[in-house]
């Protein structure tokens, strides 16, 4: 146990000590407060700085001549000129656009629009949601419908969710919550690849360099390979910890700091402050531990069976495929259907749980869910270290050969 120490401890102080991880430990907080500036800063300067752009609008209905509204970005011309004329005029002026409106313009993609280059969805929609409101009205007063009276009975109602615990009702936000349990999956999905490959790369280095020889004729190859797991991840840990304390006093710099921004930044807070931060925090160290184990050891055996990076390709798709194909579903199945049948299998089976489960965190998962895919993480990197460093034992030792996933199975049962 103390050679293991040894090695972690060593793993550790070489990498903590580098300039590049002190660099990273305050940048990444830094480059978060200038993001949350700028996103403020240039959604209120994208505002005041909208061009207008001019729409001719050929009316062959007659239905919407003098009633679309000119808007900050939009100001309509009715015009009587012929299609090909409009057309004409579009190639020497790209913040002109032609609209025809044919008779038959309810019909599905009767109604054209004309420009230099794609129009944004925003312009877009706004000309579609006035015509559509024109064309409601028109057809209201054609029934007899007073459309004065039907606008002013129209609601605009917004669900405000109310979560009830044992402590209370408590306010929630749906949106915020997704876009935590997002943002973490990505932060689980990239640290399980950025620090695990720096096992693999760290286990190559010693082999190719031949220093692993030295190394383990003090050590067991088993040793060495644990210490080095655990001390590479207590400094991805050591990482997120600093980043997770000093994002905390930046999100209270700029609560307190930007004055002129202050409205924005308080209703940022106030959404904040319907998380559980703290859970969340707890269950993303738990997985971020478990799954980083579970997957540095498979890679610190890729790194053992090769003799360069180039040759760990074969390896790496089949080994990262479930992490792959749960990060991609998490945009969409599993934050859209968080206790659909796949979802609960994906938070639960140890591959893929460190993403799913991190989106489905903010959905109050059921204890036994919860306590399952945590029992079977611990099962799984306990499992996966005893497969690699069998398979690691030997490789590490394998100078000029292509290992296939037949060899590795031939070095897993070789007894010692």
């Amino acid at each position: 146990m103390d050679k293991v120490l040894l090695i972690i401890n060593r793993e550790y102080i070489s990498r903590v000590r580098k300039k590049s991880f002190i660099v990273m430990i305050f940048a990444v907080p830094l480059l978060v407060l200038i993001m949350m500036s700028a996103i403020v800063l240039a959604t209120k300067d994208n505002a005041a700085s909208i061009e207008q752009q001019t729409v001719k609008v050929i009316d062959e209905s007659g239905v919407f001549d003098g009633k679309l509204t000119n808007t900050r970005s939009i100001k309509f011309e009715f015009t009587k000129e012929p299609l090909p004329a409009v057309k004409a005029e579009l190639g020497k002026d790209v913040k002109l656009l032609g609209l025809r409106i044919p008779l038959d313009f309810a019909e599905k993609n009767n109604v054209q629009m004309f420009s230099k280059k794609k129009p944004s969805t925003t312009f877009t929609d706004e000309i579609e949601r006035q015509m559509n409101i024109i064309t409601i009205n028109t057809e209201m007063l054609k029934h007899h419908i007073d459309t004065g009276l039907v606008h002013s009975i129209r609601s605009n109602i917004h669900l405000n969710t109310i979560e009830v615990t044992d402590k209370g009702d408590k306010e929630t936000n749906l949106a915020a919550s997704i876009y935590v349990g997002i943002i973490a999956a990505i932060f689980i999905y990239m640290s399980l690849f950025i620090y695990g490959a720096q096992v693999m790369r760290g286990v190559i280095e010693e082999k190719t360099s031949r220093i692993v020889e030295v190394i383990i004729s003090s050590v067991k190859p088993f040793q060495l390979m644990l210490g080095k797991v655990i001390g590479v991840g207590l400094v991805g840990l050591t990482q997120f910890l600093a980043w997770i304390i000093l994002s905390f006093l930046v999100t209270k710099l700029m609560g307190s700091g930007l004055t002129g921004q202050r409205g924005t930044i308080k209703a940022f807070l106030e959404i904040v402050n319907t998380i559980n931060v703290g859970y969340v925090i707890s269950i993303f160290l738990f997985y971020f531990l478990t799954g980083y184990l579970l997957y540095s050891a498979l890679f610190a055996a890729v790194g053992s069976a090769v003799d360069n990076e180039t040759e760990t390709q074969q390896f790496m798709f089949p080994i990262t495929m479930p992490l792959l194909f749960t990060y991609i579903l998490a945009t969409s199945v599993l934050s859209q259907n968080p206790d659909s049948q796949l979802a609960v299998w994906l938070s639960i089976i140890p591959f893929t749980a460190p993403v799913a489960m991190m989106v489905r965190i903010q959905f109050e998962v059921p204890v036994w869910q919860l306590a399952l895919s945590m029992s079977l993480m611990i099962a799984g990197f306990i499992f996966t270290i005893y497969v690699a460093a069998r398979i690691y034992r030997v490789g590490i030792l394998m100078y000029g050969k292509k290992a296939s996933f037949k060899e590795l199975a031939k070095w897993f049962f070789y007894k010692e």
